[in-house]
């Protein structure tokens, strides 16, 4: 009889006695360099489906911030990687990632978005965070508990005085209404701890009574209120927490102005003076005294006229020694700026103008010359802030626009060049080749660049401007025109390489109504 065959090697199997099954093929490992992922758009999804929870860098490779918070970002990776495998963080290079850059929609650089579980449609944006320890517990708090629980007065004392600056949300339950609120503002500052408690012995050696939030700057407290279920919410408490952050006067320098633009405060006040004159102490005394009402509604902010480093704000806001000390608010969402009507930096000054200000009741401050009369008696139009609007935004010319400072050397050298440009096209049906004086007229649309700088404005669009940023030549400049002002078949026009207009960047970048600064 013949022996029979081994029951765990079915006729089904296709596999003889002495043969084993085929391995199968395995992908190589996704590229790594220093403890991060190398993404690219044939690996994004691969690194998804392998990873539970993926932090990705998105970034430009010869960009300044994009290469300090990378250093942060790599110390970050390294220590997670030891500490919690299932972690991992990614970096996409989106000057060779355009698809990906479409695709989440990146704006700024760098930008960092975190992917839970797979999920492509839904990242989490991981905003203001710069330094490796608030990555680490940013990432933390996102899968795990946002909250120390207090359970003990000695427990509240250890958190308070853990670091300089500490919150304690007070809570007679844990769960549900403001609490949550809470939690996710925790989610949200990974720069500072949180604690929460429902303890009644914590609540009685801090005297609460109700459900309160607490600010603590170096073990005492320095802002509390009652937190309500129908009136807390996230951006709000977040504004506010992150202000405790700052000093309530901060000097504008290189240190601080990524600090001045992580806290989610839209307006902000600058007072611009000399700190060596002999009425700084007192009106910078003035000037902190009013900054406590505002405190999440108004950053203050003060700039030294003395410091030579400051010059780029100065020419932004047009300031001259003439008109120091001077009071000026910005708003970051509509870059309006508003002047504070009175000279004098008092505190009943300052807080009228804040009040008019948040009330409604100022009124943008607008500079522009006099309409010169020969305006358009050249082939370079002259522009000024009275007729840039009317010239720039109509329904029949391609308007190209140079934007200069009188004063600059690199200005100076390229006028001749732009006048000729004007001649080559002042016959041109819808073509207008202009200038305008930035220094001294104030275009809300258009946001300051290096001097010179230059934007065209499509035929018929109210509000679709063109970045130029080719070479500074008649032959590019009358290259980038001719391409620009051809009629468009599509609302976005694909170019030669398959890319959409929206993703040109050696000859021009499309933006909508402003850049940022």
């Amino acid at each position: 009889a013949a022996p029979s065959r081994s029951p765990r090697l079915g006729a089904e199997d296709g596999i003889g006695p002495k043969e084993t099954k085929p391995k199968k093929a395995r992908l190589p490992k996704i590229k790594e360099e220093n403890n991060i992922l190398v993404l690219k758009k044939s690996n994004f999804d691969r690194a998804l489906k392998e990873t539970k929870y993926l932090l990705v860098e998105f970034y430009i490779s010869l960009s300044g911030p994009s290469q300090t918070l990378a250093e942060e970002f790599e110390k970050a990776a390294r220590q997670l990687k030891k500490e919690a495998p299932g972690i991992r963080f990614g970096k996409v290079d989106v000057t060779d990632q355009k698809d990906l850059k479409k695709e989440f929609n990146i704006q700024e650089f760098p930008t960092v978005k975190f992917f839970v579980d797979g999920d492509r449609k839904n990242p989490i944006d991981c905003k203001g965070v710069r330094e490796a320890s608030a990555f680490i517990t940013w990432v933390r708090r996102r899968i795990g508990p946002s909250t120390v629980v207090i359970n003990s007065t000695d427990q509240a004392e250890a958190i308070i005085n853990s670091e300089d600056l500490a919150v304690i949300g007070f809570f007679k339950e844990l769960h549900g209404g403001a609490v949550e609120v809470f939690y996710e503002t925790a989610r949200d500052v990974p720069e500072l701890p949180f604690g929460v408690t429902a303890s009644e012995e914590v609540f009685v050696s801090y005297g609460i009574r109700e459900n309160t939030i607490a600010v603590f700057k170096k073990g005492k407290p320095v802002h509390d209120e009652v937190s309500e279920d129908d009136k807390q919410n996230k951006v709000d408490l977040t504004r506010l927490i992150k202000t405790f952050t700052m000093d309530l006067v901060t000097e504008y320098n290189l240190e601080t102005s990524v600090k001045i633009f992580d806290v989610p405060v839209e307006n902000h006040i600058l007072l611009f003076t000399p700190k060596n004159s002999e009425t700084f102490n007192k009106t910078y005394e003035d000037y902190e005294s009013a900054a406590v009402e505002f405190r999440g509604k108004i950053m203050f902010i003060l700039v030294d006229t003395n410091e030579t480093r400051n010059g780029r704000v100065f020419e932004y806001f047009r300031i001259t020694e003439v008109d120091v000390p001077a009071v000026r608010i910005l708003n970051l969402t509509s870059d309006a700026k508003y002047k504070m009507p009175a000279d004098e930096v008092t505190v009943e000054n300052l807080r009228r103008f804040c009040h008019s200000y948040l009330g409604g009741k100022a009124k943008p401050h607008v500079s522009s010359e006099e309409i010169p009369e020969d305006w358009d008696k050249n082939p370079v139009k002259v522009l000024v802030g009275k007729n840039f609007n009317k010239v720039t935004f109509n329904k029949t010319k391609n308007v190209f626009v140079m934007f200069y400072a009188p004063w600059s050397h690199d200005c100076r050298k390229l006028l001749p060049i732009w006048d000729e440009l004007g001649k080559k096209y002042e016959n041109h049906e819808n073509i207008v080749i202009a200038k305008i004086d930035f220094t001294a007229n104030d275009i809300q649309l258009v946001m300051l660049d290096r001097y010179p700088f230059f934007r065209f404005f499509p035929v018929g669009s109210n509000n679709q401007v063109v970045v130029y940023d080719g070479e500074y030549t008649l032959e590019a400049f009358s290259e980038f025109l001719e391409k620009q002002s051809k009629p468009k078949a599509e609302p976005t026009e694909k170019t030669p390489s398959g890319e959409s207009k929206e993703d040109l960047t050696e000859e021009g970048t499309v933006i909508k109504q402003k850049e940022e600064l």
